[in-house]
């Protein structure tokens, strides 16, 4: 091991060095990078057996201050200091837009498709169709669209300005319970859903030939089964997908937030249509997944998505999986 001489130590580089800028000694230049002012596109690509994922980002939904009648029965303290501990910031909540895409070789499936170009949304939402692009990946491809639910964020996207389809040769995937309630114009003075139900119209109805209706436990394409997950709306569904021994579950909405809906499951969440069965719902589905340590992916979690749920005490814990850098 070399001696280094005391002459050479910190202290005396670090003089020196004030020594040489203070009489104008030149040291070689370095150009300044300019700053991008963006993200790189949101796309991530992982295995799943002989099947290929993608998660596509549509973006991100600000949904303000956490408060108890959206997180029903959970103190503004108890939910600020959950939040604080997990060094998120109880004033800006932020969830995720996490569309999965599953190549299976035979047939390309996108489940959910988020918000399209509504603004009411942010200027933060509404990307799916740019990332989907530079995921190398063309919009008439695709020959699936799997609407997990009819809220906005989920089906919006599949039409354009005009309502001309985004996914022109899709199958659209979705249940008869949510087309019905989400497009009932009887709906349209009832608070929360009222003002949802002409754009979920114009994004459905005039599509209605292209819809296939599912049934829980139903296989609608090879490898892909329909779990009846009601609550966040009647006709919610998760979807198990499988592939040479290796199981992801699109769990979709049964839970929003990472943290305090998953470490306090028994939650009312505020946007739910029946908070209570959301509850249940969330509690049992959360049960297996841990118990069978079933990967899923979380269309609101953070980017992308993809963990497992673990139980812990009363509760559940979300863990991240690591990313696959290489596939």
């Amino acid at each position: 091991m070399p001696i280094i001489d005391p002459k050479y130590s910190r202290r005396a580089v670090l003089t020196g060095i004030a020594a040489a800028s203070a009489y104008g000694l030149a040291y070689p230049a370095f150009a300044k990078a300019p700053m991008q002012g963006a993200q790189a596109p949101s796309v991530y690509r992982f295995k799943l057996g002989a099947f290929e994922g993608t998660v596509i980002s549509d973006g991100q939904l600000t949904i303000g201050e956490a408060k108890p009648d959206m997180f029903k029965g959970m103190t503004k303290e108890a939910i600020d200091s959950e939040l604080v501990a997990n060094f998120l910031s109880p004033s800006n909540v932020t969830l995720e837009e996490n569309a999965l895409i599953i190549n299976t070789g035979d047939k390309l499936v996108l489940f959910d498709t988020g918000v399209g170009a509504a603004k009411g949304f942010g200027d933060r939402a509404g990307r799916l169709l740019s990332n989907l692009k530079a995921a190398g990946i063309d919009a008439k491809d695709v020959d699936a669209v799997v609407i997990t639910h009819a809220h906005p964020d989920h089906c919006w996207g599949l039409v354009d300005t005009d309502h001309a389809l985004n996914f022109p040769n899709a199958q659209i995937y979705m249940t008869e319970a949510d087309l019905k309630f989400w497009t009932d114009e009887g709906k349209r003075s009832v608070p929360f859903v009222g003002d949802f139900i002409d754009p979920t119209r114009a994004a459905l109805l005039p599509h209605r030939e292209r819809i296939v209706f599912v049934k829980d436990e139903q296989e609608i394409l090879p490898g892909i089964h329909v779990i009846a997950t009601p609550g966040h709306t009647v006709g919610h569904t998760s979807y198990m997908i499988t592939s040479q021994g290796q199981t992801l579950c699109n769990t979709a909405d049964i839970a929003h937030h990472h943290v305090l809906v998953v470490q306090n499951p028994k939650v009312e969440f505020g946007f739910d249509t029946d908070p209570k069965q959301g509850a249940a719902t969330r509690i049992r589905m959360f049960d297996m997944l841990a118990a069978q340590r079933t990967m899923i992916l979380a269309y609101h979690f953070p980017w992308p998505g993809i963990g497992h749920i673990a139980k812990r005490g009363d509760g559940f814990h979300y863990i991240a999986a690591p990313l696959q850098t290489v596939l």
